[in-house]
């Protein structure tokens, strides 16, 4: 049977998958999605939640690119909280709960109703390669589909193996089978490959806890939301998580069952992910703690079902319940489904181009957990990258990439094709050098303007973005040409315990002041009426820019000093066999990597400083 013949072929439909496909439609290319099972498209195979720290800067990222994580998390989400509000706003992450079962609705609904998607279900079992240009891809009934570009997003599922306790069973998650015949196809290719593990933690009957027993995390009071458009609102109302946590006797219940542990009898040799480790893990490398939290998270809005974040295991079914039932409000639990463990292939992102293109194949992108990463967020931005990419590849147009001084997204990226990873990648704020440049809140002045030249992003956002940029000098230039009154300045300083002026100042001046904020200015009449006429998320760019004008001065120098290596190309083919004054291992990583710029290089893992000078030398500079 054959299908027809598409401008590309999108494999896989999780966040990854969706992502791609929406993009490179978006952007005017003939799409199929083939999956595995219909009803389950961005499905959430592991928490009901989007965003965290780090992790939220990227939904806003792909938001202000046109992408639509941040649009079906506004829609769909049933609580909102701004993460690390204590700390320095560059740590700031938003996070929602999400109702799994809408937001997965949401997502199908979105790519039905985006034009140039069509859809196939089955599982794909191998990849059509002529003259190392992948032009199509062979199904499990035997079907034909024909491509001039192929995005891979598998997820879990290539030969995917899921454990609990001794048993084991083939499955890309609990209740659907594994994806079988790509990896081996690949390697024939000369790719290499690798196993990687990852957990989820038992479902259970929410009717059955005590959350009396449990302490209640609410949302923020006053809710934000994801997206920058006005296509979405923040939530009027919102439902409670809880937390709870274990104790010596959990441990010890725990600690029975790990001679049944596939992830301590040899039986899982994946690699597993460092900062999201499962229960038995925790306590094995934590011994010393007496207590771990345990997250308790509704799945939805009507549903009873709860997720039991932090509590992820693969013990034993019957250990795992004696052991929940010793965690306070889990007196008289009862369990929908057991966690469980389960590992899977990638290849390894080293042998992928910055703008997710095989370097073995031409036309062929990998894209989420095939390339090492864990999580939602950072499927979803790898997604949209390479449905951006092989819309432009097969369009004649140039590769887009993001640098890391632009976006988390370029970061990661970056990261994965220049160091690869040996366990489950997952972003953190500290992975970025310029994270007081990359907030979450400015994701649309970094993006929205390059979204828009990709044909992503709409006229209207473009006016909202500049209407808040317009608003913002209004403001700035306030705030530098006026003064605060002594007596009103003073009196906001006795409140904070600070000493007092004996002048007036410009009240940017006054704003750079540590321990005031644009809060404690609103109530002054002018300033109330100022701030009347101009958006809230204006002013907060604005009393963010005053309070780190010297920091954002600093980074970026440093990135205008940086990019002096990015500015060096270096030939794709070139032999660095040659230049004998590098070190073997640079010659030998360099060779492998193929990095296209001397910045790239210098982000090597094991091209040390005199290597780049070397390079710097011979390439005239």
């Amino acid at each position: 049977m054959f299908l027809g013949e598409y401008d590309i072929i999108v494999v896989g439909g999780g966040h990854a998958g969706c992502e791609a496909a929406h993009a490179a439609a978006k952007m005017g290319s003939k799409v199929m999605l083939v999956t595995m099972n219909m009803e389950t498209i961005a499905r959430m195979s592991c928490n009901p939640a989007m965003g965290g720290v780090a992790k939220g800067q990227i939904i806003r990222e792909i938001d202000a690119l046109g992408g639509m994580s941040g649009i079906i998390t506004d829609k769909t989400m049933i609580q909102f909280r701004m993460l690390n509000r204590s700390k320095g706003v560059a740590m700031w992450s938003p996070r929602a709960q999400s109702d799994r079962w809408r937001f997965a609705e949401s997502w199908r609904l979105a790519l039905e109703n985006t034009p140039n998607i069509d859809f196939f279900q089955d599982t794909v079992k191998e990849l059509i390669v002529k003259n190392k240009t992948a032009v199509g891809v062979v199904t499990g009934m035997g079907a034909q589909i024909r491509g001039n570009a192929i995005v891979l997003t598998s997820g879990t599922f290539l030969n995917g193996l899921i454990h609990i306790g001794k048993r084991n069973f083939g499955g890309g998650r609990m209740g659907e089978s594994a994806s079988l015949g790509i990896t081996r196809q690949l390697e024939s290719f000369g790719f290499v490959s690798g196993r990687m593990k990852t957990g989820t933690p038992p479902r259970v009957d929410g009717r059955s806890l005590n959350y009396d027993a449990m302490e209640e995390q609410k949302g923020d009071d006053e809710p934000a939301k994801f997206s920058f458009s006005r296509e979405t609102s923040p939530l009027k109302e919102q439902r409670s998580c809880y937390i709870t946590y274990t104790n010596n006797t959990v441990h010890d219940i725990l600690r029975e069952g790990f001679s049944e542990s596939p992830m301590y009898n040899g039986s899982i040799r994946g690699l597993g992910p460092r900062y999201c480790p499962s229960i038995e893990d925790k306590i094995n490398r934590f011994a010393e703690r007496e207590r771990h939290q345990v997250f308790v998270e509704p799945e939805g809005w009507n549903t009873i079902e709860v997720y039991v974040n932090g509590f992820s295991t693969s013990l034993p079914d019957h250990i795992q319940l004696k052991a929940l039932r010793q965690i306070p409000g889990f007196e008289n639990a009862k369990v929908f489904r057991p966690g469980y463990a389960i590992e899977y292939d990638f290849f390894p992102p080293t042998q992928l181009k910055l703008n997710l293109e095989t370097k073995l194949i031409n036309n062929l992108f990998f894209a989420g957990q095939i390339n090492g990463t864990t999580g939602y967020e950072e499927a979803a931005c790898q997604g949209l990258m390479a449905g951006i990419n092989a819309h432009r590849k097969i369009t004649k147009q140039g590769a887009f990439v993001l640098g890391r001084n632009e976006a988390y997204i370029g970061v990661l990226i970056d990261d994965l094709v220049a160091k690869g990873t040996d366990e489950p990648y997952r972003m953190f704020t500290s992975r970025a050098e310029y994270r007081i440049t990359l907030r979450q809140d400015n994701a649309d002045e970094r993006l929205t303007p390059k979204g828009f030249e990709l044909g992503l992003v709409g006229r209207e956002r473009m006016d909202l973005l500049e209407e808040k940029q317009g608003s913002a000098q209004v403001l700035l230039h306030y705030f530098e040409n006026n003064n605060i009154e002594i007596d009103t300045a003073n009196t906001i300083l006795q409140t904070k315990n600070s000493s007092p002026i004996t002048e007036k100042q410009r009240y940017k001046r006054f704003l750079q002041r540590p321990e005031i904020s644009l809060d404690d200015i609103a109530g002054v009449e002018e300033i109330k009426c100022l701030l009347s006429a101009h958006s809230f998320e204006a002013a907060r760019a604005i009393e963010t820019q005053i309070k780190y004008e010297n920091y954002l001065r600093k980074e970026h120098e440093m990135v205008e000093k940086l990019q002096r290596l990015e500015d060096v190309k270096i030939p794709h083919a070139f032999n660095y066999h040659i230049l004998t004054s590098l070190s073997k291992e640079s010659r030998e990583k360099l060779h492998k990597i193929k990095p296209t710029t001397l910045g790239q290089a210098s982000r090597i893992s094991g091209v040390n400083p005199a290597d780049i000078s070397v390079l710097l030398v011979y390439f005239g500079r």
